[in-house]
């Protein structure tokens, strides 16, 4: 999936003007202000009405909400209904539920509780099993290990590439996060003030930065840290 153009602007101001290819799984970086959450709205339709977009891609699927493009937010608790059980969040039939659940590794005894009772990374898990429940061709990704505790992070992180192994979805996966970045994705994409800064391999890209913005990123996230830890 190529995304050859993707500009967003306001007026005459250009706020994002960036193009990226999505082969397997690739990682878009940057600090808060960067223009990823820009981006990503872009490619859900979620952009306000005031902004203008201009898009140009390559993919064997159009960009449809729901279907063929799937959504994992940072918070799964605002994603979700507080008030309504596990199981009546999901629009599926009750055994493509259970099958979808075990597919994340949640205790199927959950489906039964409200998300209050669930700790952040059963909320995840849960928010990842209702993405996939449209089987998407793109699974789209905003800071989604942000609130995790570092070893939980590593088990969604963990699942992910296993969950993409087993559906052959791609991954978009937005993040600040450098080490987070790096254990999940093969290819990265830096940006700044909606700008790319490099782009290539991930491990290339980690051990030899050619722009001081990435390596400034990769000094914070990677402080006492090896390389895919």
């Amino acid at each position: 999936m190529k995304i050859k153009k993707l500009q967003v602007s306001l007026g005459d101001n250009d706020l994002v003007d960036i193009a990226f290819t999505i082969n397997h799984s690739l990682a878009l970086v940057g600090q808060s202000g960067s223009g990823k959450s820009l981006t990503l709205k872009a490619l859900l339709g979620m952009l306000p009405s005031q902004m203008n977009l201009a898009l140009e891609l390559d993919a064997d699927f159009v960009l449809q909400r729901g279907k063929s493009i799937a959504f994992v937010p940072q918070n799964p608790f605002t994603a979700l209904s507080p008030l309504t059980k596990i199981k009546d969040q999901f629009f599926v039939d009750p055994g493509q539920m259970r099958a979808l659940c075990e597919s994340v590794d949640l205790d199927l005894a959950l489906l039964e509780r409200f998300p209050p009772e669930l700790s952040g990374g059963q909320l995840q898990r849960v928010v990842i099993a209702i993405a996939l429940s449209g089987d998407p061709k793109l699974l789209m990704l905003d800071e989604p290990t942000t609130a995790l505790d570092p070893k939980t992070r590593v088990v969604i992180i963990d699942l992910l590439k296993r969950l993409q192994k087993s559906q052959g979805f791609k991954i978009l996966f937005v993040t600040h996060d450098m080490h987070s970045a790096s254990a999940l994705c093969d290819e990265i994409c830096v940006i700044k003030e909606g700008k790319v800064q490099e782009s290539g391999p991930m491990e290339s890209v980690v051990k030899n930065p050619s722009s001081p913005y990435t390596k400034t990123l990769i000094e914070a996230s990677f402080a006492n840290r090896n390389f895919r830890e």
